[in-house]
């Protein structure tokens, strides 16, 4: 371990990660699992990138915000699937401090900017199922791009919110995080300071930009479901309710796995627990955002159909 003096103390300047496990057996299984998953996420999310950019009647609200998530996707799990698949590779998986400050920069900017991304996604179609004659006006170019920019700056504020207040922290002798990356508890855990402050910030920061967006994306699909209900075609009432079923399912996951890493109290539960729960949100919600939002989604399917005919030529 390095470490550098510090006036009385001293800094660390490198982690070790733990990593998701330590059972020699599992490691082999587990990067074939994760690598897997990696590149189904970067596949399916940049996939629909180009689909979106190559399509012109694509560039509506609702795809314009399924745009931005895929990029958000493909951002994100980059962030730290890299080295979570050396932890399973390598004996001692080092990161710098540095490097682990920047890496929990990045992964806030980005999980902070999917949570608004999707409420965003859900306004979107509480206006276009509730309010059809409204939707022009109500989603209008304007009103997109500030959704889009509200999202970044959500972001970039919660980033630097995060970042700023571990900074200050002190780390001396101990330098393993228990986790497969750099997030906010596991890192906090070492300081050889007062975390107090800190926990405060996460608590504040971290409950208003899980439980502002999660609650009004459940107003938004507790009314599009009422909506959905009232549909007299049974056919279409079937088709409506499977595919907001889908959606519901993969933001309940990423807010619920979300709301239990970072919303329980600080004694609750441990570090081990943490990490099974950040897999759901850091791994599996990704991957599954670009199957829902695509596959389910028969003029994606078409487009898909006509851009791969068009290539062939």
């Amino acid at each position: 371990m390095k470490k550098m003096d510090l006036g009385n103390g001293s800094f660390v300047t490198e982690f070790i990660l733990v990593g998701l496990t330590d059972q020699p057996d599992l490691q082999l299984p587990l990067f074939i699992l994760f690598l897997v998953i990696y590149v189904i996420t970067a596949l399916g999310n940049l996939g629909l990138i180009i689909l979106i950019g190559l399509n012109s009647h694509f560039h509506t609200p609702m795809y314009i915000f399924l745009f931005n998530l895929s990029f958000i996707d493909l951002c994100y799990s980059s962030v730290f699937t890299p080295k979570m698949l050396m932890n399973f590779i390598l004996e001692k998986n080092i990161i710098s401090y540095v490097g682990c400050m920047t890496q929990l920069y990045f992964y806030c900017f980005f999980v902070i900017s999917e949570c608004y991304m999707l409420m965003s996604m859900a306004y979107d179609r509480y206006v276009a199922i509730c309010n059809p004659l409204l939707y022009n006006s109500a989603m209008s170019p304007k009103v997109c791009s500030y959704l889009m920019l509200g999202s970044y700056l959500m972001a970039l504020s919660g980033a630097m919110a995060h970042t700023g207040f571990m900074v200050r922290l002190t780390f001396c002798d101990v330098n393993a995080i228990n986790h497969y990356f750099c997030d906010i508890l596991p890192v906090m855990q070492l300081s050889c300071t007062s975390t107090y402050v800190n926990e405060l910030e996460v608590f504040t920061v971290a409950g208003i930009n899980i439980i502002v967006p999660s609650v009004t994306i459940l107003i938004s699909y507790g009314f599009i479901l009422s909506s959905i209900f009232h549909i007299s075609s049974t056919e279409g009432r079937s088709k409506a309710f499977s595919t907001c079923s889908s959606h519901i399912i993969a933001v309940s996951l990423f807010f619920g796995s979300g709301a239990f890493m970072y919303l329980k109290p600080s004694y609750a539960g441990s570090m081990d627990e943490g990490k099974i729960s950040s897999v759901f949100y850091t791994n599996v919600v990704p991957m599954m955002n670009p199957l829902i939002y695509s596959l389910r989604n028969k003029e994606v399917k078409v487009a898909l159909r006509k851009t791969l005919s068009r290539r062939k030529f």
